[in-house]
């Protein structure tokens, strides 16, 4: 029999965890008494006080644990508090627990645990001296160090302990002593009898509530991640959390029976527990409710189910109460957990359960007003295809499919459009019901799978159209069919796109739109690749065509081209002007494809630009443009790709990190999975995380000499290989890298990524000239000549010019206006190397000192201990720390919120970041203040000046 499928890592939960140890700090200076930890059943209640409880006992806390048990809610008097002494008395032993307490008040605990000897009378004055000697227990025992009760489940709470707890929460007002309590909210029906009790606790001071939410859904890959010992992917990650709707118990359980479309029997209890015990006639509408979805209205489930609006609601009443279905807006019945729906719809008969989706399928095609706006299509789809009605099934799902669509729900439609494909051949004249042939279908099922970013379904659905097609009758459907072939192929880092389209445009006629539909995406490639002379002719002969035909988004998608071709020239007010262009046009025809691509690539030239601020703009708005358009897993992660090289570049690693794995866990696609590594590994390079940045390189392929297609992808390649061999002291490996990657028959003309691999080629020669005198000697000469045929245009290119010509003191000077902490750094250490070897000691060490606060707030290991072994040869021993640099500027954003009482989750919201990602900052901010609270770090932070700056 297999274990519990328990996830061996904490998941999440750094809001609460950070909430419960600033309650725990205040409840040490005596202003907190106690909190209250609600949520639903497997929410993670217990693990999360069992890791508070574990944080507080390494900082020197006492922790007694008590539970409530489930006989009753008047069953098992004093049960938490009968086990927390019982605990006490394990530790310590009756007489210590007695010394603790006045002469003969041990009697009064008698009536708890037997080891103190005869119980006294029963009366309320000997229950009001139980509640005295209990406060009084808690009291000396906080004298000689912090003490936390940890009372779970209080909801099963008996009458005396409810009135136990309450007393205790109104009257611990003493340092160092907490009481956290956790209930079930979900079990607080309107009679429940711990409602007064946290109404009257809402009202004292000192008693915080705290509720716990369910977890996200990459906290939910982040679990299964640690359960099962490696990433899941995308598709399974989705599946449980829709199941589960990121309760953990639920996950945990999914993961236990092997298959995430089933539920282990040991849930059954826990998932129909409450159905089971409501009236009969509240489950049987229940059952026509479940039939009806997660979510249905008043007035439907009344036309379904033949009751009148009084009848109906007498029947579902006891529902409400007991929380097995919820009111929501609009006069609509939600089941509190899908999960309660779905073993609810399990019980139907095979012929109940066809009868009632026909009943809503019926009620729905006579007034589509019984469901919310927009989703008529779609309820009629389900219920259709539920009915077991194969001809209305088809039709529907046609129908609910071109609604996704229109409503940018790509990844919504593929499921309809498979249904259409699956019932085919089993409705007589479907073409004609549908106004669309079979390869019609598989074409819109594959548009939908590329806007979804769902690569492997796409190929399939082309693959499949393409064997339905004959290139000599119909030429330009399959040169169509190949067009949207390009992508998935490219995504998958596969060759040949450029000779598949070759092969398309010779299928077109010259002067026809279908001919345009080709050179836009065959122009792209070639100025990938670095053809940019053929590409523009394209784009021209292109432009012509789309003009003339009055295709707008074909226009924006090959002016997006024109703009890459003035990127790779070094033309970067160009291209933000051609790509503007592109963008309004996008706008004006509501495309989400053209307006994330045009996005994407002005984010990348304002980030060449230095334009810093206005590239994470563009990438949050980005971001949020994608989720609008239904278009996240494709041009979105391209977005958060470009977010993350803007938050790297910038020295925000941590958030840079973060954007990263978010991205990855929505299962990109191929290239764009490598471009999000790169960045990783990157950052783990200038930390020194060699472990993880060999596993990213292997994963990437860096080793593997693959034939790159893009001159982007063999550049950045390069560059990563240099790189890592020089991290690991292999100087001849990264000089012999130099002159494989400088002798590239295609080099890019694109001036920011050459100018930066010239500045890296310098690296090479000066770490490699004692040893190879003459090879790097050829390599300066070889890299000259190409420098020579390099636009300068820009900021940033500039920056990287002053650092491969070796002229570190300004080079550093314009990473430091740029905001480019780590570059700046690294060139103030070349500029120190230099100065030393001058033999002015002086300049070296004030370089290095000011590098190093730099290098120690990226946590920049290889590079903070290069400086600090230079500190030390020119015998300036270690640098004190400037206190303006103490902090980094996102950092001391993030402390001035501290200051003024935000919590994480404002920080995060008026920051643009995440929660986690505050919590991480705030974490540095302590350790670095040398604090352990936040108000001391508010203290701090006006003490230092760090708040004004």
């Amino acid at each position: 029999m297999r274990g519990r499928s328990v996830s061996p890592v904490f998941v999440g939960r750094e809001e609460e965890l950070a909430t419960l140890a600033e309650c725990f700090e205040e409840a040490r200076k005596g202003a907190m008494t106690a909190v209250l930890l609600g949520g639903e059943a497997g929410v993670g209640k217990t693990r999360l006080v069992q890791r508070f409880a574990e944080q507080c006992t390494a900082l020197g806390a006492h922790v007694l644990f008590g539970g409530c048990v489930e006989l009753s809610t008047e069953g098992l008097a004093y049960a938490p508090f009968t086990a927390a002494l019982r605990q006490l008395v394990r530790e310590q032993g009756p007489a210590g627990v007695t010394k603790l307490l006045p002469d003969g008040a041990e009697r009064d605990l008698a009536r708890l645990l037997p080891e103190f000897g005869e119980p006294g009378g029963n009366g309320e004055t000997d229950r009001a001296r139980l509640f005295e000697q209990f406060l009084t227990l808690l009291e000396r025992l906080s004298e000689s160090r912090p003490v936390i009760l940890v009372i779970e489940d209080i909801h099963w709470a008996d009458r005396s302990s409810r009135d136990l707890i309450a007393f205790l929460s109104r009257n611990l007002y003493i340092p160092q002593a907490l009481i956290v309590m956790t209930y079930r909210s979900d079990d607080l029906h309107r009679q429940h009898p711990l409602r007064p009790v946290l109404a009257e606790l809402g009202r004292v001071p000192g008693v915080h509530r705290l509720d716990l939410p369910r977890l996200s859904r990459d906290e939910v890959g982040q679990q299964m991640t640690a359960i099962l010992g490696s990433t899941p992917e995308y598709a399974k990650v989705q599946k449980v959390y829709e199941r589960s709707e990121g309760i953990p118990l639920f996950v945990e359980a999914m993961l236990e029976s092997g298959d995430v479309c089933t539920f282990p029997d040991s849930m059954n209890d826990l998932i129909l527990g409450s159905v089971e015990r409501l009236p009969e006639e509240t489950q049987r509408v229940l059952r026509v409710a479940a039939a009806g979805g997660i979510r249905v209205g008043h007035a439907l489930l009344a036309a379904v189910s033949g009751l009148s609006d009084v009848e109906l609601e007498t029947a579902l009443r006891p529902a409400i109460a007991g929380n097995v279905l919820q009111i929501a807006d609009s006069r609509a019945y939600v089941f509190r957990h899908s999960l309660i729906r779905e073993a609810v719809h399990d019980e139907l008969l095979p012929g109940e359960h066809q009868r009632l989706h026909r009943r809503f399928a019926e009620e729905i095609s006579k007034d589509r007003a019984l469901v919310p706006p927009g989703r008529a299509a779609v309820e009629l789809a389900h219920h259709w295809f539920g009915a077991r009605d194969d001809r209305w099934a088809l039709i529907s799902a046609w129908e609910a499919a071109r609604e996704s669509f229109r409503s940018f729900a790509y990844t919504e439609a593929i499921p309809l459009l498979e249904r259409v494909l699956m019932l085919w051949d089993r409705v007589e004249g479907a073409a004609e019901l549908i106004g669309a042939d079979h390869t019609a279908v598989l074409e819109r099922a594959a548009e939908a799978a590329n806007a979804g970013g769902d690569v492997d379904k796409g190929t399939k659905f082309v693959k499949a159209a393409l064997a339905e097609l004959d290139e000599t009758r119909e030429p330009e459907r399959v040169a169509q069919l190949i067009v949207r072939r390009t992508p998935f192929t490219d995504s998958k880092g596969k060759p040949g796109v450029i000779e598949d389209l070759r092969h398309a445009l010779r299928l077109v006629s010259g002067s026809s739109r279908d001919r345009a539909e080709v050179l836009t995406p065959l122009s792209r490639h070639l100025m990938l690749r670095g053809e940019i002379d053929e590409a523009n002719e394209l784009i021209a002969e292109g432009l012509s065509l789309v003009r003339k035909y009055g295709d707008r988004c074909l226009e924006a998608d090959l002016l997006l081209n024109m703009g890459l071709g003035h990127s790779l020239n070094g033309d970067m007010e160009s291209t933000i002007r051609v790509n503007e262009q592109a963008l309004r046009i996008g706008r004006e025809a509501d495309s989400g494809r053209v307006i994330l691509r045009a996005i994407g690539n002005n984010i990348d030239a304002l980030l060449d630009m230095g334009r810093n601020d206005e590239a994470l703009r563009m990438s949050e708005d980005g971001w949020r443009v994608a989720k609008k358009y239904g278009r996240k897993r494709a041009s979105g992660l391209f977005i958060k790709n470009n977010w993350a090289e803007s938050l790297e570049a910038l020295g925000r690693w941590d958030e840079a990190i973060e954007i990263v794995e978010g991205a990855l866990s929505h299962g990109p696609v191929l290239r764009t999975r490598h471009s999000l590594l790169r960045v990783r590994a990157d950052i783990a390079m200038a930390r020194g995380e060699h472990t993880l940045v060999e596993g990213i390189l292997s994963e990437i392929g860096v080793f593997k000499g693959r034939r790159e297609e893009y001159i982007q992808d063999v550049i950045s390649n390069a560059r990563m290989r240099i790189s890592w061999f020089l991290s690991r002291g292999e100087r001849g490996a990264a000089l012999e890298e130099a002159e494989r990657v400088l002798a590239h028959p295609r080099q890019s003309s694109k001036a920011v990524l050459s100018w930066r691999l010239l500045a890296l080629l310098r690296t090479v020669c000066d770490a490699a000239e004692e040893i190879e005198p003459q090879r790097t000697a050829a390599l300066r000469e070889h890299a000259a000549g190409v420098a020579t045929e390099l636009s300068v245009i820009g900021p940033v290119v500039e920056a990287y010019r002053l650092s491969y010509s070796g002229d570190f003191d300004a080079a550093a000077a314009a990473w430091e206006r740029l905001q480019r902490p780590h570059n700046a750094a690294m060139s103030l250490h070349r500029a120190a190397v230099a100065a030393a070897h001058g033999g002015d000691r002086e300049g070296a060490a004030a370089r290095l000192k000011k590098a190093l606060p730099l290098a120690q707030a990226l946590r920049a290991t290889p590079l903070i201990e290069r400086i600090e072994t230079l500190l030390r040869r020119v015998g300036a021993g270690p640098a004190a720390p400037d206190q303006s640099e103490l902090l980094t500027p996102r950092e001391r954003e993030v402390l001035r919120l501290v200051a003024q009482g935000r919590t994480n989750r404002d920080i995060a919201a008026e920051l643009f970041i995440s929660a986690k990602t505050v919590s991480v900052h705030v974490s540095n901010i302590l350790a670095k203040l040398g604090v352990t609270t936040r108000g001391e770090a508010a203290a701090a932070g006006h003490r230092l000046s760090l708040l004004s700056r």
